[in-house]
């Protein structure tokens, strides 16, 4: 795993992490006399009728603890109005039996920690002229429908002096608008406009896990309460979606061009929830639950934890409740693959993004010898000259040497050299700074079997070039066997339109969904390789403590870069058709979402470079210009997630931290979860050999349309489609399809899992869906 002090570079270095204090009190609490944070799941059918508000009522619950402790701290941290049915308390072992034990009380959980994970992306999507999208509108309409769509970004913040918050041009906010730029001690609700509308800051459960009441992070001082963004991912996740045109934009002249977001014309609005030790479910959800009361109509969130029950799982339960309000909801898949079974954010009400490259890269060069070899960088500086250097590499060593890790390198053997690192354990950044700090003068950072042939670009503070694992191993050999083993490096700049793309990040967490296994996730991949966007001035490049460069963009690697992608361009479908659900939006973006890369042959993996399936791309690389245009919609309903949820066989209470609302029952559920109307198909035979599913196709292309399916599966299945030809007389008209897997016999001692395809087509439109197959858990 490599590891970074900032925050974002749990995203940027290519690692996901999920903590959490302890599991929720059905289990016991941990009786140490220090206050927690406990997110307090509460009735709410059972409000006194003497307390006007549930605010009041949870003050008084808070203010009927009898306790020793110090009676002047205002234990409550966040009332919550929308995202659950509760609040947030600062509580002792003592405090938080005494409140569980009340009968108001459905549950009482511990606060979770959970961590992070352009010039030339539109162009790649086809978006450099909108106006080509949009046929019946006219770039009129296009205008005034993205002025009135805002985007909530859940990050570390935001630098609202960037160029790319410029509202040069915006009309007035939309009147509906409640949000609000708060006042800090480094920020002035001033420097919000009519592009940046809202900037707000939750920081009440990372505070309290920070030292201040006895647990979590002794010493550690306050961060000021305010929406700046001293990170950068923030800011570089918010202009992602939907920053204004920057012209003349790069990173240290890498990457030159006009930079601009998704959905350059819509608003953002920023809340920061992330702080120096991660992002706190309490917090988290308190800013989901404003962002829903504000007015969004977009939520985007690259961050996120291990996988959960979805009643455990803070940003599904938040999700959920902006879902039910018509907002959509697009969250990153993690960055801890390229293992299978490591997603995060799996609910099928949220929009799992995964990674993949553009067809723009950042060459470097190492000749060693009288060889030449290619690798990928992002340094800037004066370079080491034309002259070999000796080339050392401590394989013999302990394996921090060979690493790189800090104080492992000797400066008598380092002083003047390049020095060969193993990826791996420490940030890649980090690494050339311990070359840096022992004398040496460049770096050859060599992939391991872990990240295979995956290259990501870094702005090092000295010469160095990273090469995938084929060549990594050819240069260890080469310094093993030659004891004058030499180096020069060197830097190419820019290349555009590079075969093949777009290629599966290695990085971009897989399937299977450890949830639902009926629910195929991710849903989609987007760019999220070397994206540059705005960047915060308050840190370096890399993100060192040591790094005193500063520069308005960046360019970072992660699925923290392919979520604000799609929720940028799920703006846009919000824009062209308003009266779409979230999931209708989602729909269309995983139906038209191609699977062939620009050389026409099938996604490519990083990882090994074998070819990628569906659980490492879901549906495949969105295309917006189609996803404007679906012709068909899988549409699902807030009662089609009960449903859904009603077949997990959860409890009454886990049921209602999540649907939240009353008089709900489980009378209607899915016999099935793979039943719910969903975009794609996970198919779990296990010791069935027949699985049958009924899906509901809405026409929201042309009347008078007609649809052919066409199947496509591996030899081990078979299936029937009922009926084959579906005929949409009118748009909004719906129409219901039958389709039955057949697990042939003898199959399940043979395979493990396949992929396939069911296609509704016609002349003008192609609706597919994915079909993953497993016989056996993984």
């Amino acid at each position: 795993m490599e590891k970074m002090p900032s925050i974002f570079f749990f995203c940027f270095f290519l690692c996901l992490s999920h903590s959490s204090s302890s599991s929720s009190l059905e289990s016991p609490i941990n009786n140490v006399a220090k206050k927690k944070t406990y997110i307090v799941h509460m009735n709410h059918n059972q409000k006194p009728s003497i307390y006007s508000t549930h605010h009041d009522w949870y003050i008084a619950s808070l203010q009927s603890l009898s306790t020793n402790s110090d009676s002047d701290s205002d234990p409550l941290l966040y009332s919550y109005k929308t995202a659950y049915n509760g609040f947030a308390a600062s509580l002792d072992p003592q405090q938080a039996q005494a409140l569980l034990a009340s009968g108001s009380v459905l549950g009482l959980y511990e606060d979770t920690l959970y961590q992070l994970h352009t010039t030339r992306t539109p162009e790649f999507l086809g978006l450099e002229t909108q106006t080509t999208l949009w046929a019946g509108h006219s770039a009129e309409d296009l205008g005034r429908a993205l002025n009135d769509v805002i985007i909530g970004v859940l990050d570390t913040g935001v630098w609202p002096e960037s160029k790319s918050f410029d509202d040069a041009g915006m009309p007035e906010i939309p009147a509906r608008w409640r949000g609000q730029c708060e006042s800090g001690p480094d920020f002035s609700p001033k420097l919000c406009n009519k592009k940046l509308i809202g900037a707000r800051s939750f920081s009440r459960g990372f505070h309290m896990a920070s030292g201040n009441s006895g647990s979590g992070y002794p010493g550690r001082q306050k961060e000021p309460v305010s929406a700046r963004d001293k990170d950068g991912h923030g800011t570089h996740t918010a202009s992602t979606a939907a920053g204004s045109p920057v012209a003349n934009a790069s990173l240290l002249g890498y990457a030159t061009g006009t930079a601009r977001g998704m959905a350059p014309q819509s608003r953002v609005a920023a809340y920061k929830v992330c702080w120096t030790d991660g992002c706190f479910a309490s917090d988290i959800l308190a800013g989901i639950d404003r962002a829903i009361e504000d007015g969004v109509d977009v939520l985007s969130l690259s961050l996120g934890g291990g996988s959960a029950p979805y009643f455990r799982d803070t940003i599904a339960i938040g999700a959920f409740a902006a879902v039910e309000k018509r907002i959509f909801v697009a969250c990153s898949a993690g960055n801890s693959g390229p293992s299978k079974s490591t997603l995060a954010n799996v609910a099928p009400w949220i929009m799992t993004v995964g990674a993949g490259t553009l067809d723009r890269d950042f060459p470097a060069f190492a000749v060693l010898g009288n060889k030449k070899f290619s690798g990928v960088s992002l340094y800037n500086g004066k370079g080491m000259g034309t002259e070999p250097v000796s080339l050392v590499y401590f394989k013999n060593s302990n394996q921090s040497s060979s690493i790189c890790l800090p104080g492992s390198l000797d400066p008598d053997l380092v002083k003047g050299k390049v020095v060969l690192c193993d990826r791996g354990m420490n940030a890649r950044v980090e690494k050339g700074q311990v070359v840096r700090d022992a004398g040496g003068v460049g770096m050859i950072l060599a992939n391991t079997a872990e990240s295979g042939e995956e290259l990501v670009a870094d702005s090092h503070l000295l010469p160095a070039v990273a090469v995938g694992r084929i060549v990594g191993d050819q240069i260890r050999e080469y310094v093993g066997s030659d004891p004058k083993a030499t180096a020069v490096l060197s830097f190419g700049g820019t290349v555009l339109n590079v075969r093949p793309s777009p290629v599966v990040a290695a990085f971009s967490s897989r399937g299977p969904n450890t949830v639902t296994r009926q629910i195929l996730k991710p849903d989609v991949i987007g760019p999220g390789v070397n994206i540059l966007a705005a960047w915060s001035e308050a840190i370096g490049p890399s993100g060192l403590a040591q790094d005193t460069r500063k520069t308005k963009f960046n360019i970072m690697s992660g699925t923290s870069m392919s979520c604000p992608h799609i929720s940028g361009l799920a703006a846009l479908l919000k824009a062209a058709h308003p009266e779409w659900s979230p999931s209708a939006i989602k729909s269309a973006l995983m139906t038209t979402a191609y699977t062939r890369d620009n050389t026409r042959s099938l996604l490519h993996d990083a990882a090994e470079g074998s070819f990628s399936n569906p659980w490492a791309h879901g549906s495949g690389h969105v295309n917006p210009q189609k996803a404007l245009s679906p012709g068909l919609v899988y549409d699902a309903s807030t009662s089609d997630y009960v449903k859904f949820l009603c077949s997990l066989g959860y409890s009454p209470e886990q049921l209602q931290i999540l649907i939240k609302h009353s008089g709900f029952n489980c009378t209607k559920k899915f016999s099935d979860p793979g039943q719910l109307n969903y975009p794609s198909f996970s198919v779990m035979f296990g010791g069935k050999r027949v699985v049958r599913y009924t899906r509901r196709l809405t026409n929201v292309g042309e009347a008078d349309s007609v649809y052919n399916v066409t199947v496509n599966v591996p030899p081990a299945v078979s299936v029937t489609v009922k009926p084959t030809r579906l005929v949409f007389g009118k748009v909004g008209e719906s129409k219901t399809y039958t389709v039955t897997f057949v697990s042939k016999k003898g199959t399940k001692n043979k395979a493990r899992y396949g992929f396939g395809s069911i296609v509704w087509s016609n002349a003008y439109h192609q609706v597919k869906s994915p079909v993953a197959f497993a016989w056996t858990a993984l």
